[in-house]
């Protein structure tokens, strides 16, 4: 039995059983008529007949933080472009930001729907660990080290330092932080870290009131700009942690009429699309995350390939460079 036979006893095109398959669109009516067929003859699909026999899906399962950010999408085509040509495809699971989501889908994914994970991660709690390590398929970290896992991330601490001492090299002294919690080891901690122990290194006194806290909305950037540049001694420069805090401080400094760089730099990490067409065109740190996804991949078939069922206690830890894209905010 295969689809070209169940379309003719179905009574639909070939092309209506396949979008059938895929989860594709079909009318409710041609649904109900090869569901009746299926179930009638017990055909299976050749990748879930193969299934049954092997135990292998050809999926990899991929949890991603928010795919309506830029950074997921550039994650996601690196490795759907290793994958790809291996015959595996990618299921993603998106969170959005909710570590209860990111549980769940460990969770799902750990009753072998999958044949790995490759978790996109902003935070590694006990509790993500205590699931990992219950799950039998291997698993791959983006964007944080984790030293049990096969991790792959960019060095956050050294490309913090890297922009506050091209803030010192502009002649800036009073520097501004706006950064996200940091259970967020990269980009809470490290970048916070880097931020600090740079300004330590030259002397220069570490100012509590010009490190800001809040999440990664341009909402926060844009009321946390606001505090810091309510203070009497108010910064002559911003680092924020990500690009979409910077886009909220860039709002709020042009609506209050300071000039971007001449009163207020502004500096940050993403370099993402918008980064390059506001007004003026935003500094930024290049971070690659197409290239992360592509190496996560290519981790991913090296334990596919040798057969591993649990890559727990593999420590194999990649850590990726940046590159600063100078442009008008400094």
């Amino acid at each position: 039995m295969n689809i070209i036979e169940i379309a003719k006893l179905a009574g639909v095109s070939k092309s209506t059983v396949s979008r059938y398959l895929n989860n594709g669109y079909v009318s409710d009516e041609s649904r109900e008529k090869i569901k009746k067929v299926i179930e009638e003859t017990g055909f299976l699909p050749q990748r879930h007949a193969k299934s049954m026999r092997t135990k292998k899906t050809n999926l990899v399962g991929v949890i991603v933080p928010k795919i309506s950010t830029e950074t997921a999408p550039r994650v996601v085509e690196g490795i759907t472009e290793i994958l790809s040509p291996h015959n595996y495809d990618v299921l993603i699971a998106n969170t959005n930001l909710s570590i209860e989501k990111e549980i769940e889908y460990l969770k799902i994914f750990k009753s072998n729907q999958v044949d790995g994970i490759i978790f996109m991660a902003t935070k590694i709690t006990d509790k993500h660990l205590e699931v990992m390590r219950e799950v039998k398929v291997p698993i791959v970290v983006v964007a944080q080290k984790v030293n049990e896992y096969p991790s792959v991330y960019h060095d956050d601490y050294n490309a913090s330092k890297e922009i506050v001492g091209e803030l010192l090299y502009k002649g800036h002294r009073n520097i501004g932080f706006i950064g996200v919690y940091e259970e967020d080891i990269s980009v809470g901690y490290e970048r916070k870290r880097g931020y600090i122990d740079k300004l330590k290194e030259t002397s220069i006194e570490i100012i509590e009131d010009n490190i800001k806290i809040g999440d990664f909305s341009e909402k926060s950037g844009f009321k946390l700009t606001r505090e810091l540049m309510n203070r009497k001694d108010k910064p002559t420069a911003i680092f924020t942690a990500t690009d979409n805090i910077a886009f909220g401080a860039v709002q709020y400094l042009l609506q209050n009429n300071y000039r971007i760089p001449e009163d207020v730099a502004i500096i940050s990490i993403g370099d993402s699309k918008i980064s390059r067409v506001i007004t003026p065109k935003l500094t930024t740190m290049h971070y690659y995350y197409k290239t992360s996804g592509r190496k996560s991949a290519e981790m991913m078939l090296d334990l596919l390939n040798k057969g591993v069922t649990s890559s727990k206690n593999i420590e194999k830890n990649l850590k990726l460079t940046y590159r600063l894209e100078k442009r008008d905010s400094v």
